[in-house]
């Protein structure tokens, strides 16, 4: 590899024996006019990129009243909305550090607000960041469809002491320092509707008391929080500072459903993007931790490696995947800007510790069938803040981690896939048969939502958007905190690794089977929510749910929402099946262990500990 370096850019050639002839401008950091004397461009990099129109970069000697016209434009174009769901718009709202009043940003449909500080208390907004319900189209009654939208590495004074977000699958929150309360439900909660599904919070501090109110299921992990309020099926923690006792299941006079864990057993928090004091971006990386508990800059700072900007191409939504897997060939990270990414071929991820990361959910849709994502079987590779959506023409798996048959131990440095996000259909008629495989060891899989979807602008059916399979995982030793995977045909997931562990797992079976013999597995009617492989004689798992609503067909019936072997060494805690309005069936929890979950008051069955 020839290297090239002036200033604050860099250029990579595609060999070492083609020459290279650069004339160099100073018109400003990173610029460069040249030619190249050979078949491929020299790829450029620089320290202060363009992040391209998506991405706003806010500064505080800037107007309040100008910061609020930007977040609130991108906000009211999504209001009662009938297509923002599944629009095309990406945002990406940036604050440089400093202290920013009098901000109150509603968090819309695609959006990402972050901070540019190396730790949350270096950007401070006096306001708010709300997600509630109210503004999406159809939606209006409830908090369900907040999906796909994110708040990282800031601190928020509420300005009422209270903030709120109310959101539903692939809404994270991370890296966030709430000065005051935090509130997980809609405003209208409590009127027979305002209800919302699901959602993730890590490595942050919430100073005050986190009220979960009607959020069915919610995870933390690696936090402090002042305090707890209620919970309603299944409310997970690991490693949080003030988390409520283990009380699972709910005893509704005394104690809700808590799942407690005092620490996690491995984590490593997201790579984020952030300015130094000269103007040039970093993406720092943080270190593998651990037996954590509480958040990784609690003592002021975090462990882990800074990367100049100038190692990352900056991808834009015109760019070609030839033109990326050559980034990539050379040694490159990649980061992706918002918009939609069309690829026809897959991105072949084969250096050790690339980090892939993206802003204001980049879309990466394959095209003509194509795989989208390969990563070899490679130490400390970081997948993080992507949205993979399904093409049209059946892909056979969006994301594969390692090789087949890969053996190799990574458990000083594990591949991560963090906020990233599967879609098969909703957008388009989307085909993937499975949406991740990972097969290689000691991976993490921290806060994913595979979802084949049950309601898009494009037609869903059980014949249109089809999918067997969210997650397989074959490599031994592989951790998932926070698992989402809802709706596929076959087995949502399979576990044939040994000694995997999951805490925290939400699922809903798929809506739209047709008759009970469209569904049938080699164990009988339908196919589990989670199996591990008859030949796995180690796996646990914490704070597990699946639930049913057959609503094409409510006499359709599942014969059990988790599948496993009958061993001492696979141990299943606080594990939980619901029918939703009793529309369709849930024979047994695990195995034939657990009364049905049937009947129309929506209450769940539970077994808290198995065998």
């Amino acid at each position: 590899m020839f290297i090239y370096r002036r200033s604050s850019y860099v250029v990579f050639s595609l060999s070492a024996v083609l020459a290279v002839t650069l004339t160099a401008c100073d018109s400003g950091a990173g610029s460069v006019a040249g030619s190249v004397a050979h078949a491929h461009a020299a790829i450029v990099t620089s320290n202060t990129p363009d992040f391209g129109s998506n991405v706003v970069v806010f500064d505080s000697s800037m107007s309040s009243a100008s910061i609020q016209s930007q977040l609130d434009a991108a906000f009211n174009s999504q209001l009662l909305s009938s297509t923002a769901q599944f629009g095309s718009q990406r945002y990406a709202f940036l604050f440089k550090p400093g202290t920013y009043n009098n901000i109150n940003a509603n968090v819309g449909f695609y959006t990402s607000v972050a901070g540019l500080g190396q730790n949350p208390d270096d950007t401070n907004i006096n306001g708010s960041v709300t997600v509630d319900s109210g503004w999406n189209y159809g939606d209006q009654s409830n908090a369900t469809q907040n999906f796909w939208r994110s708040l990282e590495n800031v601190a928020v004074t509420p300005s009422n002491g209270t903030d709120r977000w109310a959101v539903s699958q692939a809404a994270p929150m991370r890296r966030v320092h709430i000065k005051g309360n935090l509130t997980l439900g809609p405003s209208n909660q409590g009127d027979g509707q305002g209800y919302a599904s699901g959602g993730y919070l890590a490595d942050s501090a919430v100073d005050g008391t986190v009220t979960s109110g009607s959020q069915q299921q919610w995870y933390t992990r690696d936090s402090s929080i002042g305090g707890w309020s209620n919970g309603v099926w299944n409310m997970v923690f690991s490693g949080v500072n003030g988390a409520p006792a283990q009380s699972f299941p709910a005893t509704w006079n005394a104690a809700p459903p808590y799942t407690t864990l005092a620490t996690t057993p491995v984590s490593r928090d997201k790579p984020y993007l952030y300015i130094d004091a000269s103007g040039n971006y970093h993406v720092f990386v943080p270190a593998l931790r651990t037996g954590a508990s509480g958040a990784s800059w609690a003592s002021g700072s975090t462990a882990g490696t800074s990367l100049p900007m100038s190692q990352f191409y900056v991808a834009h939504p015109t760019d070609t995947a030839e033109t990326l897997n050559a980034a990539l060939q050379q040694g490159l990270n990649l980061f992706f800007t918002p918009g939609t990414y069309h690829l026809d071929q897959p991105l072949a991820i084969t250096n050790a510790n690339t980090v892939v990361l993206g802003i204001g959910f980049p879309t990466l849709t394959p095209d003509n069938g194509v795989n989208a994502m390969t990563v070899a079987d490679v130490d400390g590779v970081r997948i993080a803040g992507l949205l993979f959506d399904a093409g049209s023409v059946n892909s056979d798996t969006l994301l594969t981690i390692g090789a087949t048959g890969s053996s190799t131990s990574h458990a000083a440095n594990p591949t991560s896939v963090q906020d990233v996000y599967f879609r098969i259909g909703g957008a388009q008629a989307g085909k993937a048969t499975n949406s991740l495989v990972v097969n290689s060891s000691d991976a993490l899989i921290d806060d994913i939502w595979a979802w084949r979807a049950d309601h898009g602008s494009a037609p869903t059916g059980w014949t249109v958007n089809t999918a067997d399979t969210g997650l397989i995982v074959n490599g031994a030793n592989v951790l998932a905190t926070g698992l989402f995977v809802e709706h596929y045909q076959k087995y949502n997931v399979v576990w044939n690794g040994q000694n995997g562990k999951t805490i925290f797992f939400q699922n809903e079976l798929p809506y739209d089977v047709p008759d009970q013999a469209s569904w049938m597995s080699s164990a009988g009617n339908g196919y589990a929510a989670y199996k591990v492989a008859d030949g796995v004689t180690t796996h646990e798992t914490w704070g597990m749910g699946s639930y049913c609503y057959f609503n094409v067909n409510p006499a359709v019936n599942a014969l059990h929402g988790f599948e496993v072997p009958q061993t001492a060494g696979v141990k299943l805690h606080d594990t939980l099946t619901v029918s939703l309005g009793g529309v369709g069936t849930i024979s047994h929890v695990i195995n034939t262990t657990g009364a049905a979950a049937t009947g129309t008051s929506t209450i769940p069955v539970n077994v808290v500990s198995y065998p």
